[in-house]
């Protein structure tokens, strides 16, 4: 080999290498400033998000903190341009206990909210908050089978409205203490609010501070029935939800 050609694929190896670097600083910087996709593995928030739905959260909503950084790089502290959520918005957050573990729940109580279940009814600063009982839920098995759950339009008292599912109104995160949400904290819930780990679990999930929130569930890219997985491409013409399609979160 010549001289030449020697420096020629040296180039040609640079030219490779700076190519991996830009685009892996373009991805790193998307991830970090603009939209993170997530997928939901579990039904903490049906109706509103279903096992098998890959969406895309915006990272710009709330602000920047070390939890916002792609691939969780501790870069700094606090956080920069921060906004608190809205009442009623889908957000996730990493999981106070170990700051690592990635949730996704609605923004029920703000810093210095008080917020309760009775009977199962949702009770905000002392008011029970509407919800107006709609058709059932209904969800099927891999066997086909259907189960309905009584389905309600909630309310929030700043007019944002949600569909919940509840089981039944007796269940053990039906009647709650009366929860005061710290400064800068919020008190985070599911939408399937009888199977839901969420701030109502205090040695669990607890009050979520402002500086975990990741950022807000916007839309949904994509959705596969529960069970089947992403690679598997086969699958994909009997098991994609076209309906869910590019669908906002509300």
């Amino acid at each position: 080999m010549s001289l030449v050609e020697k420096k020629k694929d040296a180039g040609s190896i640079g030219e490779t290498l700076k190519t991996v670097f830009y685009a892996v600083l373009i991805a790193f910087g998307v991830r970090t400033f603009a939209y993170e996709p997530f997928n939901i593995p579990s039904g903490s928030m049906i109706p509103t998000l279903l096992i098998g739905d890959y969406l895309f959260v915006s990272k710009f909503s709330y602000g920047y903190s070390k939890h916002t950084v792609a691939f969780g790089l501790p870069l700094f502290e606090g956080r920069i341009l921060g906004k608190i959520p809205e009442r009623g918005d889908v957000a996730v957050f990493k999981l106070p206990r170990d700051n690592k573990t990635d949730y996704i729940k609605r923004v029920i109580g703000l810093p210095g909210d008080t917020v309760q279940m009775i009977g199962g009814v949702l009770h905000i600063n002392g008011k029970p908050v509407q919800r107006d009982r709609i058709e059932d839920y209904v969800a099927k098995d891999s066997l086909g089978r259907e189960t309905r759950v009584a389905q309600y339009i909630e309310t929030l008292p700043n007019g944002k409205k949600h569909r919940i599912i509840e089981e039944t109104d007796h269940g053990a995160l039906d009647d709650t203490p009366l929860y005061k949400v710290p400064e800068n904290h919020l008190f985070m819930m599911g939408d399937n609010r009888d199977n839901s780990l969420d701030s109502r679990v205090p040695s669990m999930v607890g009050y979520v501070p402002v500086e975990n929130v990741v950022g807000r569930a916007e839309f949904l890219f994509f959705s596969l029935e529960d069970g089947t997985r992403f690679f598997e491409v086969w699958r994909w013409p009997f098991d994609l939800r076209f309906s869910r399609l590019f669908s906002g979160v509300n």
